[in-house]
C-alpha cells in the first residue's frame, strides 16, 4: 500500500507564492519518479511537473520559470514551490507516484493523493 497526502494549498492574490507538499507512507517511493498534476473546474487533469529519484526535472510550458519541484528521499516527501501565481493556476493539485524508476516522465501511475485546492484571485 502507498498513500500520498498533499498539503499547502490556499487562497491568494495573483503574484503571490505557495509551497505544496506531498507526504508518502507505506512502501518507499524514493526510487520512483514523482509528479504533480492539476485539474481546474470543467477541465481535464493536466501535467504540471515531475522529478526523478536522482533529481532530474521536467515542467509543463505553462509553469516553466515560475514553479520548482523538489524532493527529499530520506523523508519521503516531494514539494512544489509556486511563484508568480496567476488566476489560470487555480485548480486542485494532485501528487502522483509514477511507475518509472529513474526516467523523468509526464505519465502518471496508479497512486494519487486526494488533492489540495489552490485558488488565485485577480
Amino acid at each position: 500500500q502507498v498513500q500520498l497526502t498533499e498539503s499547502g494549498g490556499g487562497l491568494l492574490q495573483a503574484g503571490g507564492s505557495l509551497r505544496l507538499s506531498c507526504a508518502a507512507s507505506g512502501h518507499s517511493f524514493s526510487t520512483t519518479t514523482m509528479g504533480w498534476f492539476r485539474q481546474a473546474p470543467g477541465k481535464e487533469r493536466e501535467f504540471v511537473a515531475a522529478i526523478s529519484w536522482s533529481g532530474g526535472t521536467t515542467y509543463a510550458n505553462s509553469v516553466k520559470g515560475r514553479f520548482t519541484i523538489s524532493r527529499d528521499n530520506a523523508k519521503n516527501t516531494v514539494h512544489l514551490q509556486m511563484n508568480s501565481l496567476k488566476p489560470e493556476d487555480t485548480a486542485v493539485y494532485y501528487c502522483n507516484k509514477h511507475r518509472t524508476q529513474m526516467a523523468v516522465t509526464t505519465i502518471p501511475g496508479d497512486y494519487w493523493g486526494q488533492g489540495t485546492q489552490v485558488t488565485v484571485s485577480s
